[in-house]
């Protein structure tokens, strides 16, 4: 069979545009050491349950930077899969359907559900997909999203249209702030955000939006406190000074009724514990680099504290709640503060590294 032919029958197979490139560019972590290349691959084909996409917009994450700098981390988990295709925060055009799908129709925005899920184990089967026994990332353990096109999983994309390719791609992290945030009510309580990335700096947004009585912020970077304050927070604080005393005095001595720590740093955590009110709750999203000591006892149960461990997002109902948001009004946008195309990919991670942007989004479509 001509090598013409055999292509149509695989196309017709797979539901394949013929007009969809033989190759595209992507950006490949090739070796177990820092940075990565962009190289010329093969564009993948859907498999039986996946939908082909035309990446328009992927953005970076804490997670991307590890893999990219390579440090132990990033050996520990990835050092069987490469080379890989990283990134995971996407949105991008459905072009092709694989068999057995066809829910989700071609040309529609989606973004993506980076937690790819096996759907049988005892979390799945109890409504805690997110938590899954045998969870694999986007990114992570399959190929992911800084290239022009790439392969996901049907169930796994979230139809996005009326949204801007950049908004689209963002939910992902966005989904993040608003598991952690309402994991319980937040109308009318007094919140702090400890840690202004991206993801912190959406959460004070979230906040303000749903009606918190008064929002706190804190990160030790001025630039991060400055755009905390054009998201909504009414009282911008230095990380590195005594926020505890500060918020306890803002509060008429009582601290506040939740406190959402994103930075992960050991001192936060720790003020975390102390500016909030006996009976509050915490949730923890941010990662420490090392074990943390607490004294259970004060810090917990003497005081009743109600402490959640946030990871990802609920599947779908963090999703609907995301989206419901961003269709009252919720603006998030602001926070993207570089569009680069995506052969600008190592000016993109070094304004990561240097945490001087909100968001970096790069656009595959460009460049």
């Amino acid at each position: 069979m001509s090598e013409p032919d055999s292509r149509a029958v695989i196309a017709a197979a797979a539901s394949i545009d013929l007009h969809i490139p033989r190759t595209m560019r992507a950006l490949v972590k090739g070796r177990p050491e820092p940075g990565a290349e962009l190289r010329e691959v093969p564009v993948p084909r859907p498999g039986p349950g996946e939908i082909l996409i035309r990446l328009e917009a992927v953005s970076l994450c804490g997670t991307d930077l590890h893999i990219y700098r390579w440090d132990p981390w990033a050996e520990s988990r990835m050092a069987g899969f490469l080379p890989r295709i990283f990134g995971h925060e996407m949105a991008g055009r459905v072009v092709a359907h694989g068999p057995g799908t066809g829910a989700v129709p071609l040309g529609t925005r989606v973004a993506a559900e980076t937690h790819l899920v096996d759907w049988t184990c005892y979390q799945c089967r109890t409504g805690r997909e997110h938590v899954c026994a045998n969870l694999r990332i986007l990114g992570v353990d399959a190929d992911g999203a800084f290239a022009e096109y790439m392969c996901l999983p049907e169930r796994n994309a979230w139809p996005s249209e009326g949204l801007s390719p950049e908004v689209a791609a963002i939910q992902e992290p966005m989904g993040n702030a608003v598991f952690a945030t309402f994991v319980e009510e937040i109308t009318t309580a007094s919140v702090a955000v400890l840690g202004c990335g991206p993801i912190g700096l959406m959460a004070v947004a979230i906040c303000r939006f749903a009606g918190a009585s008064r929002v706190f912020a804190t990160d030790v970077m001025p630039h991060r406190r400055e755009m905390a304050a054009r998201m909504g927070a009414d009282c911008v604080l230095d990380g590195a000074g005594d926020v505890v005393e500060e918020i306890r005095r803002e509060t008429g001595g009582t601290g506040v009724d939740v406190v959402l720590e994103m930075s992960g740093a050991e001192s936060a955590i720790h003020q975390a514990f102390e500016m909030t009110t006996n009976g509050g709750r915490i949730s923890l999203l941010g990662l420490p680099s090392r074990p943390v000591t607490l004294d259970l006892n004060t810090a917990i149960i003497f005081r009743g504290v109600r402490v959640y461990g946030i990871t990802g997002r609920q599947l779908w109902g963090t999703w609907y709640k995301t989206a419901a948001l961003l269709r009252e009004g919720l603006d998030v946008g602001q926070i993207i503060t570089h569009r680069l195309p995506l052969s600008r990919f190592e000016e993109a991670f070094d304004l990561l590294g240097q945490g001087v942007a909100g968001k970096v989004v790069l656009l595959p479509g460009e460049g």
